[in-house]
This record gives structure tokens, C-alpha cells and sequence, in this order.
């Protein structure tokens, strides 16, 4: 009696986790698997297809089926925002970048910026009014050629208005980036709240981030204060799921 397809999607798991099947490579045939494991080719179709849906392989046109990347990237918590950081001239990104061995380029983030309307969940995490005009900074970022994640700040078009922060050009918001605008504006950021949820993606989200069939996102929502409590930063972003690893460390509380 043939094996099950979740017992052949184990062996197949268990030999991309030993790195016979590295990232990038391809599968071998259905039939040919089939053929090795004395099973007919929609139990190789049903060990794949569990596969896909843990995120380990993607179907690829003329190609067949591809081993995915493993996560390549750290995204930092609160390592990523240390002000000694900013301060010095490293953004976020770069801080991810640098933790993961990796060099970082200002070119590599795109800007767009306008000033908007508020919508709800913008105005209450500003305090202000619904509808109220707002500077809305959209970032694209990219490692080389390949989108990582986007990154949407809004502010408070007083805190602002004539800094670099509304300047559309490429690249981070002068030397630190926008927390050191900020900061040379009386409004040093202090608390960080950062909150996550996965979902897939829209389709203008798969082609902008060039995802793969299947891929899952990240969705960031991030609250920057003042250390009397005065949000400077609402931000919501979008991170390409197997682009990032998320690495925390922190004390324990009491």
C-alpha cells in the first residue's frame, strides 16, 4: 500500500530542511516523484499543494516547482529604533540591514508626499479631527532591485511643514532620518508601539512588492510619542511575509 500525501509531503519537507532541495532549486518532477515513491501523481499534487500552503514552495511557469527563500532578512524590535541610532545617521532600515549583514543605500527608499485628509483611524491616532489636512510620506523600500515593504507615515502638518519630511525626493529624511527631523523640530521620539497582523495580499500589493504566488503580508501599524505623550508619527506598512525575519529582544517585566 502507497504511502498518504501528508507522509510524502514530510519527506519532501524533511529534505528541503536538510538542504537537499536548496532555496531556489526546483522540486523534482510530479512524475518522477511519484515514480520514486510508488504513488499516483495526485497524491504527489496533494503533498505538494500542503507545501504551498506552509510557505515552502511556490509553482513557477516553465519552471516547475521552487524552493522559497528562507527568511533572508532581520527585522529588529526595539534594536532597530535605538535613538543612538538615528542619531548617528542609521534609519530603521538600515539598522535591519546592518543586524543582517548586509550594506543599505538611501536610494533604495522611494518617497511620495501629499497632504491629506485624515481618515478615522488616522485622526485618532494624531487627535485630531477627521477629514483634517494631513502630510501623508510614502516610502517603497528596496534591497537592490527587490521591494522589501512599504511604510506610509502621517503627521501633524505643524510639526512638519518645511522640514525634509515633506521633501518627495529619494532617500531618507536627511541625516537620521525622519525621528532626528523630528527631534531638531522639539519633538524627540521616545515610545514606540508597533502592532502586526497577517493577511494576504490585494493585487496592486502582490505586483508592487513582486510577491510570490500564495505569499502572505505583514501589516505594521506604528504609533510614535513624545515622552510627554504627544504622538508625532502614525505610520501603517506592508512587509513582504518571507523577506523578514522578526527578531525581539527585551527585559522581562516584573
Amino acid at each position: 500500500m502507497g504511502i498518504g500525501y501528508r507522509k510524502l509531503a514530510g519527506i519532501l519537507r524533511g529534505g528541503i530542511e536538510r538542504g537537499d532541495h536548496p532555496a531556489g532549486a526546483t522540486l523534482p518532477k510530479q512524475d518522477e516523484i511519484a515514480a520514486e515513491y510508488r504513488v499516483n501523481i495526485k497524491t504527489v499534487r496533494q503533498a505538494v499543494g500542503l507545501l504551498e500552503a506552509e510557505g515552502l514552495v511556490t509553482p513557477v511557469r516553465r519552471r516547475g516547482t521552487v524552493v522559497r527563500p528562507r527568511p533572508p532578512m532581520q527585522r529588529l524590535g526595539v534594536e532597530r529604533y535605538a535613538k543612538s541610532k538615528w542619531k548617528s545617521g542609521t534609519v530603521a532600515f538600515g539598522a535591519d540591514r546592518e543586524a543582517s549583514g548586509r550594506e543599505w543605500r538611501p536610494g533604495e527608499q522611494t518617497n511620495a508626499v501629499s497632504k491629506v485628509e485624515a481618515d478615522p483611524e488616522v485622526a485618532a491616532a494624531l487627535g485630531v479631527q477627521s477629514g483634517t489636512a494631513v502630510y501623508e510620506r510614502a516610502r517603497l523600500v528596496k534591497e537592490g532591485d527587490l521591494p522589501t515593504h512599504t511604510l506610509t507615515s502621517y503627521y501633524r502638518v505643524e510639526d512638519v511643514e518645511g522640514t525634509p519630511l515633506v521633501d518627495p525626493r529619494p532617500g531618507p529624511a536627511g541625516h537620521g532620518g525622519g525621528f532626528a527631523v523630528l527631534t531638531q523640530r522639539g519633538l524627540e521620539p521616545d515610545t514606540v508601539t508597533e502592532t502586526f497582523h497577517a493577511r494576504m495580499p490585494t493585487p496592486n500589493e502582490a505586483v508592487e512588492l513582486q510577491l510570490l504566488a500564495g505569499e502572505p503580508l505583514m501589516v505594521l501599524r506604528r504609533t510614535t510619542s513624545t515622552r510627554e505623550g504627544r504622538v508625532v508619527e502614525f505610520a501603517r506598512g506592508v512587509h513582504a511575509a518571507s523577506r523578514f525575519s522578526w527578531a525581539y529582544t527585551f527585559p522581562m517585566p516584573d
